[in-house]
This record gives C-alpha cells, structure tokens and sequence, in this order.
C-alpha cells in the first residue's frame, strides 16, 4: 500500500455501507484533499495518517479485503477512497459486517485502539517468558489474543503451533524454558517466512486473492490431510466461526483433542487416539 498511497492526495470518498464507519467526528470529508504522509500497522489494523494529526484506522477483522483498482472504482465494496494513483476499496465476504474504520484525530485518540498486545519482533525472549507467565491460558489462546501478542492470529498460529511441537491446549505456566525458548524461535521463524513468501509471491503486484487459509500451509485448513512432518492426518477442533488444526503426532503424543460438539455428542464413543479413530473407521464383520 505504501508505493501507491504514500504521499497522494485523497480525492473522493464513496460509501456504500452506512455503518462500516465507526466514528462521526472527526467526519470522513475533512481528509478529502490531504495526503497521506504515513502507513503504519496497530496490531491487526491498518493505519492511514493525514496531515496534520488525523488517522484513519481500518480493521478487517476476518473476512474484510482491500482492493485496488488504477482507473476506476472497484465494484462490491463497502467504501472506495479514490486517490490521486487510483482506488482504493474495501469489501466484506458473506453477509456479516464486522470490518470497521475509524476517523480519530491525534496520537492520544489512536492509541485507544491499540489493543496493547507485544511485537514479538521487538520483544527479547525474557519478555516472552514474562508474557507467557502472566497469564495461565492455552497456548492456542495466548498466540491469538492481541492482547498480549501483536498481529498472530488463529491460522498462523496453528502452524507455529505444530512446528514447535506443542499442543494447542498446553498451558502457558506449563512450558519448559527449552520448550518456551523453541516457541519463541518458532513464532519469529513463521512469522518473517511466511511475511517473505508472500511479498515474493505478488512481488509489486497489489493482492487480489487474500484469505486465511493458504496452499503451502502445512496444519491451517489441513483437516484430514497428511502431516508433512509425520504423514498423519492433521485433526481439528471446531469452535464457534473458528477451528484449530493441530497434528497429534507431533503435538499431542497421539491423544486426539476433544471436539466441543462432537465429543458432547458422542460422548463416550468419541476416540481418545488416532488408532481407536482408525478402528471406528473400519467396516463391521
């Protein structure tokens, strides 16, 4: 977004959508003919700065998506700003409107949308350990909760999860300081592999394909594919809208983690392994 928006004028400003914007004041026609002079992440939000101290704050949330077009307005969105380089325009999969925007003005008001989670980038593995520590959850649930840790998220965290060999419902007070120290190593190693894959992947190009599950994922919307660290199938627990992949092999020691619907359903039928599972599997005599 930077090379196409950073120091252009926004022109116009066409919403389709009355409640994508959160906010009523500052309005969204003050930034009509201001450029934007920065771009910067706050957690899962992304940032538009205006001169003199407005920001306009986008959250996708799951299903929100940019689109970009260079001559004329993308259709189906929810909002369009058109620049001086061209559109810009957000749009929402399915029927729910969860992606929202904020207009705020100055550093103070911004903040308050910071929800105060670390970059593990900028954090040393002492202040891991401490983060960790501070709170007894899931692992699952620390990775993705902003609050503690920025920008994860449920699909990147499943593949942290499974190559650090760690189960998705082992507590956090739990951790070995080997295991932590490999958690910390593993968070940073997916985090930057997979930022690199995909800017090599659209290289200039603005993306037009963007979701949360992706090809080359080896846990992440994997449900019943082999593991390609052990070969076995990649199992799941569902969860409100969201799912966790996990691989129990080589994250659970073989013990398949209890589905919240299936396991009240099936109650004591529900397998505890993946070799009763195969045995439910097979066809009567």
């Amino acid at each position: 977004m930077r090379p196409r928006l950073q120091g252009r004028k926004l022109l116009q400003v066409q919403r389709k959508d009355p409640f994508v914007l959160r906010t009523v004041e500052p309005p969204l026609s003050e930034l009509v003919g201001r450029e934007v002079t920065e771009l910067r992440r706050l957690g899962k939000r992304i940032v538009l700065g205006f001169p003199p101290d407005l920001f306009l704050i986008i959250h996708l949330m799951i299903a929100g998506r940019f689109r970009w077009n260079e001559s004329k307005m993308p259709g189906g969105c929810l909002i369009c700003w058109k620049f001086e380089s061209g559109w810009l325009g957000l749009s929402e999969a399915g029927t729910k409107r969860r992606a929202k925007i904020h207009l705020v003005r100055g550093e103070t008001a911004l903040a308050e949308h910071d929800p105060g989670g670390v970059e593990i980038f900028s954090a040393s593995l002492e202040q891991f350990r401490a983060l960790l520590a501070s709170r007894r959850h899931t692992l699952k649930r620390a990775l993705t909760d902003p609050t503690i840790f920025s920008g994860i998220g449920n699909a990147y965290s499943d593949e942290i999860l499974l190559r650090a060999r760690l189960s998705p419902v082992r507590l956090t007070t739990q951790l070995s300081p080997e295991e932590s120290q490999r958690l910390f190593e593993t968070i940073r190693e997916q985090l930057s592999g997979w930022r690199d894959a995909l800017q090599a992947e659209w290289g200039e190009k603005f993306p037009t394909t963007v979701t949360a599950f992706h090809a080359n994922m080896a846990a992440h919307g994997k449900y019943q594919q082999p593991c390609p660290q052990c070969g076995n199938p990649i199992q799941r627990i569902r969860y409100a809208e969201n799912e966790t992949n996990y691989c129990a092999i080589c994250q659970t020691g073989g013990k398949l983690l209890a589905d919240r619907s299936l396991s009240r359903l099936l109650k004591s039928d529900w397998p505890k392994t993946l070799e009763e599972m195969e045995e439910k599997k097979r066809p009567g005599p």
